[in-house]
């Protein structure tokens, strides 16, 4: 299935019926009266989160959704019905701007989450209404009011505790395979990661998080070069950025500090609110180079970039480190939701 991020559609809301004209009509009863009933209310549309989607792609072929209008009024002072609402499913973690006016409207980040993007319209008043003592036979009613109609942006940010970046081939998809059961593909060529990749790390009974593979940035992402910049959006989310330096470039003129610096930059032009989320730095590919030359690679790594934060070496395709990452990256959760309650 195609990974879909950003889709717009339409949204009617139900007119509202209109009222009725109607007079008591009864043998033997003279001048019965005025007995025209309301119109129904239109239904309203709502967004629902619904946390078994994750994309947005049925909206490239269904744009257009209008919730039932409201039926007329009739004799004997009876109400329209109602038109029925309309609930619209989305993935959860959907944002929900007006197209026209640039407005917020709203962010569904809990499944089961409902959100109303337009009114139905209000029923129109039957003559009844309008008797008085000096109008005893009124012929005035109103009619019912039409519905809200919206045009709305949708875009989907995927819901992740955990994020990954970094160049391609720095084995963001590796280390998501080997620490959960998602199975990104994998292969020793640029951009294998063409859409996110979300994957549950569980690193025990009750404990598990939920980390994010994006497709990987290169330098000048930020002006449209490669692929990840249109998909850094889904990391805004997280809690937690790992950064994955391949400390064995198959380039040997692709220095991990040079690789380094160069995502940080391009974090840096897409968001500062990104740029300043908490990140730790994760050496891979650590199996590729002996022990002591890694020792000195690692430690020239880490002077150069003056690096201050928490420093992890993996073996991703081995799977030598990840179970200490996952841990690690569990304690701090626990500590921040342990801050915050």
């Amino acid at each position: 299935m195609k990974f879909v991020d950003e889709a717009t559609v339409r949204v009617q809301a139900g007119n509202g019926g209109h009222g009725a004209l109607s007079f008591r009509r009864e043998k033997y009863v003279e001048r019965g009266g005025p007995d025209g009933g309301d119109g129904g209310y239109g239904g309203d549309v709502y967004l629902l989160a619904d946390e078994s989607i994750n994309t947005l792609v049925d909206f490239r072929v269904a744009r257009r959704f209008r919730a039932e209008s409201g039926t007329g009024g009739a004799g004997r002072n009876m109400t329209g019905k109602s038109g029925e609402d309309l609930d619209v499913r989305v993935p959860r973690g959907t944002v929900i701007h007006d197209v026209d006016t640039g407005e917020l409207i709203g962010d569904l980040t809990e499944d089961g989450q409902r959100l109303k993007v337009v009114d139905g319209g209000r029923g129109g008043q039957g003559n009844t209404r309008f008797k008085s003592s000096t109008n005893r036979a009124p012929r005035k009613i109103t009619q019912g009011t039409q519905g809200e109609a919206r045009h709305l942006a949708l875009e989907l940010k995927l819901l992740a505790d955990v994020g990954l970046v970094g160049m391609p081939n720095a084995g963001k998809s590796t280390l998501i395979r080997s620490m959960s059961a998602a199975k990104p593909k994998v292969a020793d060529y640029p951009f294998t990661t063409l859409h996110p990749n979300l994957g549950v790390v569980s690193v025990g009974p009750l404990h598990s998080f939920v980390m994010a593979d994006v497709p990987g940035l290169i330098e000048g992402a930020a002006e449209g070069a490669g692929l990840g910049i249109q998909f850094l959006k889904h990391l805004q989310r997280t809690r937690l950025l790992l950064h994955l330096v391949d400390i064995a470039p198959l380039n040997s003129d692709e220095l991990p500090v040079d690789a380094f610096r160069a995502i940080a930059g391009e974090l840096k032009k897409f968001s500062a609110d990104l740029d300043n989320k908490p990140r730790w730095l994760v050496i891979n590919k650590i199996d590729l180079m002996p022990d002591d030359d890694r020792k000195t690679v690692v430690e020239d790594l880490i002077a150069e970039l003056s690096w201050q934060g928490p420093v992890f070496l993996v073996s991703a395709e081995l799977g030598a480190g990840t179970e200490m990452l996952g841990q690690a990256i569990m304690r701090q959760l626990d500590e921040w939701q342990e801050s915050e309650d």
